[in-house]
């Protein structure tokens, strides 16, 4: 017998009846996944499931109610496998999660982070200097971070200048940054989706910046061909100055200099190399001036950082201060409007619970990023990090197992390169919603003689027309070439790649994840997962000294 409420939508008895597998997921011993609003937003999931986004599709009522638009940034979700009721569940489910609260909580700088006692104040790296004080670890952070952007200007400056030169006297043209993870991914993805905006481009004319993360070899001798120790700045970016690979790659950068450039070797140190770090001491017995070190905060995590001086140093250095100030404007626009914007307008609340309802109710477990804009090669790669190990947890903040699945697979491509590359399996093999980000301008518009279509329309087209394919599908009595469709996505739409949009982007990404995490009850803000590895690749350290017996215990073969 089924259960059904008086709008006709499935009940949670009913559903438990019709689908005792996920009734079993979702009602766990206790939590989020007990609740009658959790338990309402699986009712209707699994209506949704019944129901084909083409059809959906022809209800104009219900496409122009799942848009939303803020800070010049318009969210379109009609193609979600959702409508005003779901979504109103998903509000509920949220308000049932305190998710306004965590927000709070988090702006305020309270200790949230509770297995690493920490405040997440990534936020107050991008608040004005009029800003009212955000205080953390008993200081105000608005003060301390707007001291530190000051003195990175100063310091940009007189490098960009020629004030600051290398130990030769030579000027320092070329900026070699050595992280890795967050202090490596985020600062590449803003400087390739910068490389070719006008200011930006002017300003970077005759400067270099390049990236060494990887702890091989091969990265560093590839980044460094062809450069000139004597006119090269490292910038070693490591919160603890002991992360195992940049420390390694900051050795084996410190070692070129000194060979490559005639001069005393603390005086190499001191005029090629600066850092962001907070060990003060760490960084002294390395041989760099304490002037040119850069701190942040504890309540920073690495994949936050891009607007701290991990990301605003080596940029600014190329780019020059004002479009990094523009960046960090960009950013606090969305922090404002993410602290005080309703669920129901707020666009990181509704990414979130969006992909938490794509990938925990509707078991769609992965989600491609899919930017319209090849400045933005690098962002499905910074997400990757951002989104997975934020949210790649399997307990609560409590510790008990999760009933459920948390976390959602990230990947993706710029269009239309992924359009020849993966889109095959999304139109025709497993079930990916993919999220669509435009701009209605490019940073290098080009228009053929005799085409009516500039390259940037014939670009967006293909941006439209993609996520109609994969809602609508396409019938056909050759099987191969039918499309089923009913695959969810959603666009966001932007004026154009600048400064200040590249902000509004990273902000909106970073609370979104929050956004998940406070619903599924866990704690997105520390990654106990990445240790493991690195604590037993240091045991394995010593076994591959030269002078060291054979080591066996690694690999497969019987011993005797």
């Amino acid at each position: 017998m089924l259960f059904r409420s008086r709008n006709g939508s499935i009940t949670a008895k009913a559903l438990e009846e019709m689908f005792p597998e996920t009734a079993k997921l979702i009602n766990g011993p206790s939590g989020i996944a007990g609740t009658s609003e959790w338990k309402a937003v699986a009712a209707a999931a699994e209506q949704q499931k019944a129901t084909h986004l083409r059809d959906q599709l022809g209800d104009n009522e219900r496409c122009a109610a799942l848009r939303c638009e803020a800070e010049g940034v318009l969210l379109d979700f009609a193609r979600q496998k959702v409508d005003q009721d779901t979504v109103a569940k998903l509000m509920a489910l949220a308000r049932k999660a305190n998710v306004e609260g965590k927000r709070d909580t988090m702006f305020r700088g309270d200790v949230i982070n509770e297995t690493e006692k920490r405040s997440v104040f990534h936020a107050a790296l991008r608040a004005p200097k009029v800003s009212a004080p955000m205080v953390a670890n008993g200081e105000d952070q608005v003060k301390f971070v707007n001291g530190v952007l000051d003195k990175i200007e100063d310091f940009t400056k007189r490098v960009r200048s020629g004030k600051w030169v290398g130990a030769t006297g030579k000027k320092l043209t070329t900026v070699l940054a050595v992280g890795i993870g967050g202090s490596y991914l985020g600062p590449e993805f803003l400087y390739e989706a910068l490389r070719a905006d006008s200011t930006c481009k002017k300003a970077a004319s005759g400067r270099t910046l390049k990236f060494v993360a990887n702890v091989d070899p091969v990265d560093f001798a590839r980044q460094v061909d062809g450069l000139d120790a004597e006119t090269t700045l490292v910038v070693v970016v490591s919160k603890s100055f002991t992360t195992a690979e940049t420390i390694m790659n900051a050795k084996t950068v410190k070692n070129w200099l000194t060979n490559s450039i005639k001069a005393d070797a603390s005086s190499v140190v001191r005029q090629h190399v600066a850092a962001v770090s907070t060990q003060m001491q760490l960084t002294k017995d390395f041989g760099i001036a304490p002037e040119n070190v850069f701190a942040f905060g504890d309540y920073v995590g690495g994949r936050f950082s891009v607007h701290s001086p991990v990301g605003v140093l080596p940029l600014a250095l190329q780019y020059g201060m004002a479009p990094l100030r523009e960046f960090l404007a960009g950013a606090h626009a969305m922090d404002v409007h993410f602290k005080s914007a309703p669920l129901e307008e707020n666009l990181p609340v509704l990414l979130g619970l969006l992909g938490l309802y794509n990938s925990t109710f509707l078991g769609f477990n992965c989600k491609a990023i899919l930017p319209y804009a090849q400045a933005l090669l690098r962002f499905a790669a910074h997400v990757q990090q951002l989104d997975m190990e934020s949210n790649g947890k399997r307990v609560a903040m409590d510790g008990s197992t999760l009933p459920f699945e948390a976390g959602e697979i990230c990947f993706g491509e710029p269009g239309t390169n992924g359009q020849h590359s993966f889109y095959q399996l999304m139109h025709q093999g497993r079930v990916v919603p993919a999220e669509f980000i435009g701009f209605k301008k490019s940073q290098a518009p080009v228009t053929l003689e005799g085409y009516k279509l500039s390259n940037h329309d014939e670009l967006m087209c293909n941006f439209f027309a993609q996520p109609d394919a994969l809602a609508m599908g396409k019938g056909s009595e050759d099987p191969h070439k039918a499309f089923p469709g009913d695959r969810p996505s959603l666009s966001l739409l932007f004026d154009a790649v600048t400064p200040r949009s590249m902000g509004l982007l990273l902000a909106l990404y970073e609370h979104r994840v929050a956004v998940q995490g406070w619903v599924w009850g866990i704690n997105s803000f520390d990654q106990w997962g990445v240790e493991l590895g690195k604590q037993l690749a240091k045991a394995i350290l010593p076994e591959l000294a030269p002078s060291a017996p054979e080591a066996t215990s690694h690999d497969s073969r019987p011993t005797d």
